[in-house]
């Protein structure tokens, strides 16, 4: 349903020069008060959708809401500023806590992360209801002075690098990480980098956004792949025969890494992997084509079509 309802959305929803990426990438660019780069993201999440209220601790899902944003300012390679929580509670509360108790719980998860990136929490709004927790988060940041990365700078011949390891994220990950912040601004300063992304989606879904946005095609280094720990654990606790190659899929298409994707000319791509300027790895795990689609290089050296498998909210 998403990705057709955002179909629906690019043609009616007329463009504005104060939204100059209309509804293309990560986070929007907006020109207000004389500034011309603010950037501004939004995201919703839902119990039984995101996150399992009862299973998983109120703190750690308070946290996951404030870094989902962060790591889409990441992926626009921007500074954040400030940050509007809005909560829809359980009118009976929920895990064994009032509603009230609900709500703190979910606030003492995120005003660490937002201290340590120096956020202003700015505002919100908090209701109950007669139905799941939802949480909104509204975050602003601002492009520093090689200007905001986007999706669509991507060209033909640039390498695609992650940073981290994928995959598994629901054994814990997608509550716990560090969103890419720092590392985006450092290699944003440092490196001319063509696109980016962040990979909340699935690896391969979200490549595929970030060649299309590009007007390329683009092919996944499979045996390149940084999987995960938790990857392959899950593999083994489904019981897979072949347990690298269900890890592998897992590391594909699982979604919530909140990992960096990012296009980049290959001396440029040679030259962060020599230096390492960042504490994460980093891994060459691909590059774009002007061939398009989402493609795969097998053992032989040929292009295979790969399915842009992911996360797609329905």
């Amino acid at each position: 349903m998403e990705l057709e309802f955002i179909e629906w959305l690019h043609e009616h929803v007329p463009s504005d020069p104060r939204a100059r990426l209309g509804l293309t990438d990560d986070a929007a660019i907006i020109s207000l008060a004389g500034r011309d780069e603010i950037v501004v993201t939004t995201d919703l999440l839902t119990d039984a959708v995101d996150f399992q209220l009862g299973k998983h601790e109120p703190h750690r899902i308070g946290q996951q809401a404030l870094g989902a944003n962060l790591s889409d300012l990441a992926a626009m390679a921007a500074k954040p500023v400030a940050a509007f929580i809005s909560l829809a509670l359980p009118r009976g509360g929920g895990a064994n806590l009032s509603a009230l108790e609900l709500a703190i719980n979910l606030y003492e998860g995120l005003l660490p992360l937002a201290a340590e990136y120096d956020i202003a929490i700015a505002g919100g709004d908090t209701n109950t209801y007669d139905g799941p927790l939802v949480l909104s988060v509204t975050a602003l940041g601002l492009a520093t002075g090689r200007g905001p990365l986007t999706r669509a700078g991507g060209l033909p011949g640039d390498w695609l690098l992650v940073t981290g390891s994928l995959g598994g994220s629901i054994l814990g990950h997608m509550l716990d990480f560090t969103p890419r912040v720092r590392e985006a601004l450092l290699l944003r300063d440092r490196y001319n980098l063509h696109a980016g992304i962040d990979i909340s989606d699935g690896l391969a879904l979200d490549a595929s956004r970030l060649s299309n946005a590009s007007g390329c095609g683009a092919v996944i280094y499979l045996d390149h792949v940084p999987v995960s720990r938790d990857a392959v654990r899950l593999a083994e606790n489904d019981g897979a025969e072949d347990v690298s190659a269900v890890a592998l899929q897992h590391a594909l298409g699982d979604g919530q890494d909140f990992e960096l994707l990012l296009a980049a000319p290959p001396d440029v791509a040679q030259a962060i992997l020599h230096e390492h300027p960042i504490e994460c790895p980093v891994t060459h795990v691909g590059e774009l084509i002007k061939q398009p689609g989402l493609w795969k290089r097998t053992d032989r050296g040929d292009l295979q079509p790969l399915e842009a498998t992911g996360w797609r909210h329905s």
